[in-house]
């Protein structure tokens, strides 16, 4: 079966050319080119379903690997018929794949092969034939050795029997359905002796005495008790009443009633309970993980880019406070490009409470670098710099929470080291708050993904899945928004369609020595970019200010003579028709389509000819908590508060009401009309108003509704 088949077999749901996406990927292409400027050949494809052929397509890849391995096994052993390699090479699925390889798979010695040494498989063949009316009898002259009676005989044909009922894939096919349809996954906390322990156990009251349908456990139950089990405080079980299953696979071998009939029987039993079951069980509780994983990864994933995409404030000079009490507050300048200009420490806040000296020294500072906006970093004694900021009545000053989730590993980072060697880690930190403000993008994803705390499980499913997804959302974030390329740090040009590290860092260089880029065309000076690389990248960073008003667009370069044809045949110069509306709406699009550019990506040009150089994420704005909030003690049920979502995972939302604690939106209080995911509704960086319906102080809990 080739990659095209394959996909259009066992992904039925992808529509368009997914022969052309395939070319395209084999040719080196990536997934934010195709979908942005291969419009025409994918039938219009988003990134998701580009990236699932992409996917596919390794899939398919690794079976084959993997029949080229099992082939190559069974003909070793001298036992690869024309028949087994025919069904081999018809299985594309590795579950099915794996069962037809089982019975040549060498494995530690079994009770099977004991029996076998004992000379047992002839009567084994007895019992099977199912012609015998005294097993006993045919067991006799199988007696010998260290064989006492006819009754051990009997157990290790029944031993041999019962292997080679595990090994036949129809019946583990019958098991796995059964268990597809009936598995229950019960939970029960273990009987714990250690204090701590019996103390832990409490955060999975809820799963002491669990079990649902294993097809209808939803993941993040799936994966909190796994959690449970791996911490030694839970015991799981997947499991199915053997009835279901029992009287199946005796159909399979018991022909009539008799002596043989019965010990096939206990052999069917024994093989069900002792070698099918567990390994059934084993695939059912990996399979159930994956399936538990790909959702967590995919709410994940979807936090990410939202908070990635979050809107900046732009290139404005920020203030930024690491705020803090005993060793105060660390407050950065930052420029209009995001450098350093000055830093100091204030200490406005208990045991110091040098309350004027600190406000002195912000006014001087905010008057001196004309600085509008504030960014204060929301941890500890975040709330209490904000007000401080406020009191010194500055008019025009605008102030802004900035979440510090992952701030402290960027400081300790390799990028923090090479960009402020010099700089102590909580002034890095500072600079980190107000470079979020300014381009959450261009800061964030200089930080692992997993610390930036929009994830739920990040620790328990996958890690080599979730780096992946994970680094797939920034570089399509990174590339949906665009990239100034004369300003973008080498970690944030890494991610470019086309570029990577190395790439990236020799641009910065070129940058360095030669000065600022005046037009996309200078990139292919750049040592090591060569043709490949430019048409990836080009269409996906901006040059502003350059020779070209259309290299600070996200139209590709390979269509600039086609824009310019546009331009004169409307009676308009280049620089023009750029950001004139009317006249870029008067374009007759349909006269352009061509046997390459077809409507959609003359759609696209239009979009950006009107809008050159708009960031796509708008431009933040400021937000205010309730004032009086300062913590959990302070927070009274019936309360209407604002908040900003901060993580929605499949069972609700976590809202920051601007304490410590965050607030949570149960999916059943977030609106009156029945939805299936909180993402249907809610969104990261959301503002929204909730009412408190709940407060638990003692376990730290504030239970919010939107249905209000």
């Amino acid at each position: 079966m080739t990659t095209l088949q394959y996909i259009k077999t066992e992904f039925p749901h992808i529509n368009g050319h997914i022969a052309n996406v395939i070319k395209l990927l084999t040719d080196g292409a990536t997934v934010p080119f195709i979908a942005r400027y291969r419009k025409e050949a994918t039938s219009g494809m988003d990134e998701v379903e580009v990236t699932e052929i992409k996917n596919a397509m390794k899939v398919h890849s690794d079976l084959i690997s993997r029949k080229e391995t099992i082939l190559a096994a069974i003909s070793e052993q001298g036992k690869l018929t024309a028949e087994l390699r025919a069904k081999i090479d018809n299985c594309w699925q590795s579950v099915l794949l794996e069962d037809i390889y089982l019975p040549y798979k060498r494995k530690r010695k079994t009770r099977a092969d004991k029996a076998r040494e004992q000379g047992l498989e002839g009567l084994a063949k007895i019992l099977m034939a199912q012609r015998e009316s005294d097993v006993h009898y045919a067991a006799r002259r199988f007696v010998k050795g260290d064989l006492a009676s006819t009754e051990a005989a009997l157990t290790g044909a029944r031993d041999i029997i019962a292997e080679w009922i595990s090994e036949n894939d129809k019946v583990r096919d019958v098991v796995r359905q059964a268990f597809g349809k009936y598995a229950v996954l019960s939970c029960k906390v273990k009987r714990l002796r250690d204090e701590k322990k019996k103390e832990e156990a409490k955060h999975y009251k809820d799963y002491w005495d669990y079990s649902s349908r294993l097809a209808r456990t939803p993941g993040h139950r799936l994966l909190a008790i796994r959690r449970g089990e791996r911490e030694g405080l839970l015991s799981a079980s997947i499991d199915i009443e053997a009835d279901r299953v029992l009287e199946r696979i005796d159909r399979f071998y018991i022909r009539g009633r008799g002596a043989c009939a019965d010990e096939i029987a206990k052999a069917v039993d024994d093989s069900y309970k002792r070698l099918i079951k567990p390994s059934i069980e084993t695939e059912f509780a990996t399979k159930s993980k994956l399936v538990a994983d790909k959702e967590a990864i995919e709410i994940f994933a979807k936090n990410l880019k939202q908070l990635l995409l979050e809107a900046p404030l732009g290139e404005v000079p920020v203030l930024a406070i690491d705020p803090g009490f005993r060793t105060g507050c660390k407050v950065a300048v930052i420029d209009e490009q995001g450098d350093l200009l000055t830093h100091t420490t204030i200490y406005p806040h208990p045991p110091q409470q040098r309350h004027q000296e600190s406000a002195e020294k912000l006014r001087s500072l905010i008057t001196k670098y004309d600085i509008k906006a504030v960014a204060v970093g929301n941890g500890t004694a975040g709330r209490e710099t904000e007000s401080h900021i406020k009191s010194l009545g500055m008019n025009g000053l605008e102030v802004y929470l900035i979440s510090e989730a992952g701030a402290s590993i960027y400081s300790a980072s390799d990028i923090a080291r090479q960009e402020f060697p010099d700089l102590d880690l909580t002034v890095r930190g500072a600079v980190s708050i107000g470079r979020r403000l300014k381009d959450p993008l261009a800061e964030l994803i200089k930080i692992d993904a997993k610390s930036i705390g929009v994830g739920q499980y990040q620790h328990d499913v996958d890690q080599s899945m979730l780096r992946q997804s994970l680094e797939d959302t920034v570089v399509s974030s990174v590339n949906t928004v665009g990239i100034n390329l004369n300003t973008a740090s080498s970690s944030l040009l890494s991610y470019v369609s086309g570029i990577g590290a190395t790439l990236a860092q020799r641009i910065v260089d070129y940058r360095t020595e030669l000065g600022q880029f005046t037009d996309r065309s200078q990139l292919k000076k750049v040592k090591g970019l060569g043709a490949k690389a430019y048409e990836q990248a080009a269409g996906f960073l901006r040059v502003k200010d350059g020779d070209n008003p259309l290299d600070d667009s996200a139209v590709h370069p390979e269509r600039y003579a086609l824009v310019k044809k546009m331009a004169k045949e409307s009676g308009a110069s280049l620089a023009e028709l750029v950001g004139d509306v009317s006249r870029v709406k008067a374009i007759p699009l349909q006269q352009y389509v061509t046997a390459d550019v077809g409507l959609p990506t003359l759609r696209d040009i239009a979009a950006e000819l009107a809008k050159p150089g708009i960031d796509p994420r708008g431009r933040a704005e400021s937000f205010a908590f309730h004032p009086y909030l300062q913590s959990i003690a302070d927070v009274k049920e019936g309360m209407m508060l604002p908040g900003i979502i901060v993580n929605v995972a499949k069972f609700g939302a976590f809202v920051d009401i601007g304490i410590k604690e965050n607030g949570l939106v149960h999916i059943s209080e977030i609106t009156d009309r029945y939805i299936s995911d909180p993402n249907e509704v809610l969104s990261v960086n959301q503002k929204i108003q909730a009412k408190v319906i709940g407060v638990d102080i003692g376990r730290s809990r504030i239970q919010l509704s939107l249905k209000c």
